[in-house]
């Protein structure tokens, strides 16, 4: 039973990381690259790159993403994530098979910030489901961690500064315009992200006070398939002994949790709130 949620949980992971790169490449290639946003990481070189030389920022990518993959394996080894591998190699291919069958001459309308909008939003979709899943999309993410293997520098700080530097890169390349707007996409990126994995990660935690915890744990193993935890309790006023029902569930299993005990136990009284990080059995593990 437990191999066999294991081999479902390790499915789940690959179909997330294989629609969360689908994600971030349809917002590079259909709205990034037209309209010649930078906001740092190997896209954001790809475009500037492309734009000196005749080439495309998908072939660029491609080339760029081999090499840091060759490299992280290299000097990691087996510290090398094979998820991370595989989310870099997808994307890359999916860009450079893009180009060959539908090109881009240009922006898809004359609305450059609604264009952004889905340039950063996107890929910080994408990005989320992938770091969610623990991948990434590779790139620069593979030089933080070489970085990390070798240095106690600050790695989110120098990814940040080399993200801003690929974006000033953008003003010179493309005008204050398109730079200003590519400054604009990494500050909001970096925000989007964070938003993204929080809200994908929301559980509902519930703590359960009933005269009536058999009938509840009873729904929670059966119905939900959550486990649960009993403590005993004491009212303060009465000093009358309580049922404490402690259990953890998603926001869909919350609604159908939280009808089932006012209409089991109308008296009861419950404590809901929202939480983020659950780690063990059913959830994520420690590692």
């Amino acid at each position: 039973m437990q191999r066999k949620t294991i081999r479902q949980q390790t499915v789940h992971d690959w179909l997330m990381m294989t629609f969360g790169t689908l994600i971030m490449v349809i917002g590079i290639y259909f709205f990034k690259y037209p309209n010649n946003f930078s906001t740092g990481g190997v896209s954001g070189i790809s475009v500037i790159w492309a734009h000196y030389a005749p080439v495309t920022p998908g072939t660029v990518g491609l080339i760029i993403n081999a090499v840091l993959l060759v490299i992280g394996y290299l000097v990691l080894g087996k510290g090398f994530g094979i998820r991370t591998a595989y989310a870099s190699l997808l994307q890359s291919v999916l860009i450079y098979v893009l180009e060959k069958v539908l090109p881009m001459s240009g922006p898809m309308t004359d609305q450059p910030f609604l264009e952004l909008i889905f340039a950063v939003s996107l890929p910080a979709i994408g990005s989320a489901i992938l770091f969610n899943a623990d991948a990434s999309s590779g790139g620069t993410d593979i030089v933080a961690m070489i970085m990390r293997k070798y240095s106690s520098l600050d790695i989110g700080r120098a990814l940040m500064i080399s993200d801003c530097v690929i974006t000033l890169m953008a003003c010179v390349a493309f005008g204050m315009t398109t730079g200003l707007y590519s400054i604009l996409g990494l500050v909001v990126k970096s925000l989007l992200v964070d938003m993204v994995m929080e809200n994908i990660n929301t559980h509902k935690c519930f703590h359960i006070i009933t005269t009536h915890p058999d009938i509840v744990e009873q729904y929670i193993t059966s119905s939900l398939h959550r486990g649960a935890t009993r403590l005993h309790g004491e009212g303060v006023y009465t000093h009358e002994g309580r049922e404490v029902l402690l259990t953890v569930v998603n926001r869909k299993q919350a609604i159908m949790l939280r009808r089932f005990v006012k209409a089991t136990d109308p008296t009861s009284f419950l404590i809901i709130t929202n939480t983020g990080e659950i780690i063990g059995k059913g959830f994520r593990g420690l590692n």
